[in-house]
């Protein structure tokens, strides 16, 4: 099996005692993951034996995998809906862990329907602690020297909300950073922020912004890499300081905060780091006042060593933005998490976007894998339960849905994500995060999901590569209020010069080269008029920022926003309709012949 050479003879080599220690973890468990996955699984199902959920299947106290896996179905979260309830009105009694649940979790409120509750127990932030203490250990074998300044990160919490029980239900990055293990951290070197806690903690998210950003520009000389959770994040943050460059050049060269930053404690904590700068003041007039923003994180914060934003998955679109905003600067993808559980993370953070393999730690949970296999085969299962294969025994190359059973409650839970193995770290497998299962659009007999939409509308922007043109950010919707309905793809341009923009015949031609990249059944019905040609709705800058916007006004967390690939809500139509600057159709029908299928 092939193992990190970087990570394996760092054991024992010169590092900090506190890095091998987390090194020397992770070599272990990486080495015994049937054995620790075994155990992992016997202490969820010892200590949840006589919750109302596990004594429903008879186990009976065995806490054995054959008998787990012959008793205990595989569930979605509809399945799980009826207890999850229960507890969010109040029943405290043991439904799904024997342990009281403190919390919910809350998905990202971008998928469709409401927001799921996940629940968790106050140990679980023990084991998310873990993992992200494993982090710096292993991203100092790359890139040294990152005790000698700070890091610049946008995060953000969200208000939280209470169930009918009384039980708070937030996303999990706002539990995390309300938690004492964030608040009261210890002093490390490594992991020092430019921004004070009561800037992340402030609950107004344009405040905490302003002042976060404020921070960063102060410290600008300090700061060595830059980051928020997602891609789309920092893009927002880098939008921010476009809009809002001026007022920073005020507050610094006059050392007086922006009256509209009115929360106490942030106010108070910027008084002791606001101080009158007006050599400071010029430089950033002078950078950001240049129509030209081609490299400003590497101008306005030289010192970057790297950016650590998730470019995995759909946030992969924002990959040349953020390329031409950092000159380039290495994109780091460090780990992966949900709300249902923290699985792993990257032994190679300073790889290529297109080359992240997470590394799921065995014992966050007990993690089981179904085959995915989008042929008919995978039909046929329906039938009998499906056949889940168990961490340590998955195949290179193959693809599988994650599958996991939590010490929270969660038993033999779909989380929804596609996972391609790509390797090894000891007997550890490597995954790619491929996509989200659920289909995006679907207009006859064809399903188009989020990675393929994606290859299409990377393949359809080579075209406005002559251009000096970019997609910023795009979404899409099935349109079947017509006959044949049609796929409508919203596009956000960043075009570096107007009097260069791709032209109508262009981006007609983008729509053909998408219905070219997409699969056979798309242009099976295309051809038999069963659909319509795919249509391209060009959006005015900004327009993206303001669904954010709403999104966040609606209740969805800053942190874990991301824009949903495909819409259907009314309001947002109406929203996206409103900005739309030009129309584009694919003027001829894509190629298919029964011998083309793919």
């Amino acid at each position: 099996m092939a193992v990190d050479s970087t990570l394996s003879s760092a054991v024992g080599a010169s590092v900090s005692e506190k890095d091998a220690k987390a090194l020397q973890f992770i070599e272990e468990m990486t080495k015994n993951v049937d054995s620790v996955q075994e155990r992992i699984l016997g202490e969820i199902l010892s200590r949840n034996a006589n919750t109302e959920y596990l004594k429903r299947f008879q186990l009976n106290g065995a806490t054995d995998r054959d008998t787990f896996k012959s008793k205990v179905p595989v569930v979605t979260y509809e399945d799980l809906q009826p207890e999850i309830q229960r507890i969010a009105n109040g029943d405290k009694s043991p439904i799904l862990s024997s342990h009281p649940i403190s919390e919910f979790l809350t998905s990202s409120g971008t998928s469709a329907g409401e927001r799921k509750l996940m629940p968790t127990i106050h140990e679980e932030l023990n084991r998310r602690q873990l993992l992200y203490s494993l982090l710096m250990p292993v991203m100092n074998l790359y890139v040294p020297g990152l005790d000698k300044g700070k890091g610049l990160y946008f995060l953000f919490i969200k208000a939280e909300t209470k169930t009918p029980g009384g039980l708070l239900a937030r996303p999990v990055l706002t539990s995390y950073y309300k938690s004492d293990h964030f608040k009261s951290r210890p002093y490390d070197p490594f992991n020092v922020y430019t921004s004070p806690n009561e800037t992340i903690l402030c609950p107004d998210s344009i405040q905490s912004m302003y002042a976060q950003m404020l921070c960063g520009l102060i410290m600008r000389e300090e700061v060595l890499r830059v980051g928020a959770v997602f891609a789309s994040g920092l893009l927002k943050a880098i939008r921010f300081l476009q809009v809002n460059w001026k007022q920073f050049a005020h507050d610094i060269e006059t050392g007086t905060l922006n009256p509209k930053v009115t929360d106490p404690s942030v106010r108070e904590c910027m008084s002791k780091i606001l101080k009158p700068n007006p050599e400071l003041a010029a430089f950033i007039t002078k950078e950001c006042s240049e129509e030209n923003w081609e490299c400003i994180i590497t101008r306005i914060w030289p010192n970057t060593k790297y950016l650590d934003v998730i470019v995995t998955g759909a946030m992969a679109q924002y990959i040349p933005t953020l390329e031409y905003y950092s000159g380039g600067l290495p994109m780091a993808c460090t780990m992966y998490a949900s709300s249902e559980c923290y699985f792993g993370l990257n032994l190679k953070p300073m790889c290529k976007p297109s080359e992240v393999s997470y590394t799921i730690m065995p014992n966050m949970a007990y993690f089981e894998f179904l085959p995915h296999d989008d042929s008919s085969a995978q039909d046929s299962s329906r039938d009998s339960p499906p056949r889940l294969v168990d961490l340590a025994d998955l195949e290179v190359g193959k693809e599988y849905e994650l599958i996991v059973t939590t010490y929270a409650g969660l038993c033999r839970y779909r989380v929804g994500d596609i996972l391609r193995v790509t390797g090894y770290h000891n007997a550890a497998p490597q995954f790619r995060f491929i996509r989200r299962k659920n289909v995006l659009l679907s207009i006859d007999s064809d399903k188009t999901d989020e990675s393929e939409l994606q290859q299409a509308i990377e393949n359809a922007s080579v075209l406005l590569k002559e251009f000096n043109t970019s997609v910023v950010e795009y979404t899409s919707y099935a349109d079947t209020k017509q006959i044949p309905g049609h796929y409508v793809i919203y596009w956000e341009l960043f075009v570096k010069d107007a009097a260069n923009a791709p032209t109508d015949e262009v981006l007609s031609h983008c729509c053909f080269q998408m219905e070219e990249s997409l699969n056979a059944v798309y242009r099976q019905c295309r051809v038999a008029d069963s659909i319509g040609p795919l249509e391209i709705r060009v959006v005015k800058n900004g327009t993206f920022e303001e669904l954010m916007d709403y999104a966040i006004s609606r209740g969805a967390s800053i942190n874990q926003y991301k824009v949903p690939r495909c819409v259907s809500f009314t309001p947002i139509m109406e929203l996206l309709d409103s900005r739309v600057v030009s129309k584009h159709f694919s003027p001829a029908l894509p190629h298919w012949t029964p011998e083309r299928r793919r």
